[in-house]
Formats: structure tokens, sequence, C-alpha cells
């Protein structure tokens, strides 16, 4: 009985080896499918931000860009005057009457 254990487990530690080993060899195909994965989602990703930026060149409206800068340059003055009397406030409030 005890040759039949020692077989047994020499089997057993001979498909362990041979699966660590077969795990080792495959790292390397498998971090080259993963580096061509990866690039194949980075060309999606540049051929999805080229699209995007296609679309928005045809579909630029001038109205729209000047109805934008006219807002930004609105809410920059009302920024600006709320700006200078929170400073004023907050000045009143450190220095006293």
């Amino acid at each position: 009985m005890g040759s039949r254990f020692f077989l047994a487990l020499f089997l057993a530690l001979l498909v362990l080896g041979n699966e660590v080993q077969g795990t080792q060899e495959d790292e390397p195909g498998s971090s080259a499918l993963l580096d061509t994965v990866q690039e194949h989602l980075f060309s999606y990703w540049n051929s999805a931000k080229a699209a995007a930026g296609d679309l928005y060149q045809k579909t630029y409206l001038t109205s729209v860009d000047e109805k934008l800068r006219d807002m930004y340059s609105k809410s920059s003055a009302a920024m600006t005057t709320y700006a200078g009397i929170f400073t004023d406030q907050l000045l009143t409030l450190l220095k006293g009457e």
C-alpha cells in the first residue's frame, strides 16, 4: 500500500507541475492578447473621438457661438460685481468700523 500511495502522490505532483508550467507559458500569450485588445480599444476610442469632432464641426452654428460669448461676458461681469461686493463685505468685517 505504501508504494501505491507514493505513486499516486508522484502522479499528483507531476500533474500539478505541468499545470504550473502551463500557466507560466500562457502568460506571455495572454499579455500579447491583452496588448492586442488594448490596441483595438484605443483605436476604437480614437475613431469615436474623430467622429464626434467631425460631427461637432458639421453642426457648428455661429448664432450659438455668439449666444455663448454673450452669455459668458454677462456672467463674468455679474461675477466681477458680486466678487467686489463680497470682497468689500469681507474687508469691512475684518477691519471693523
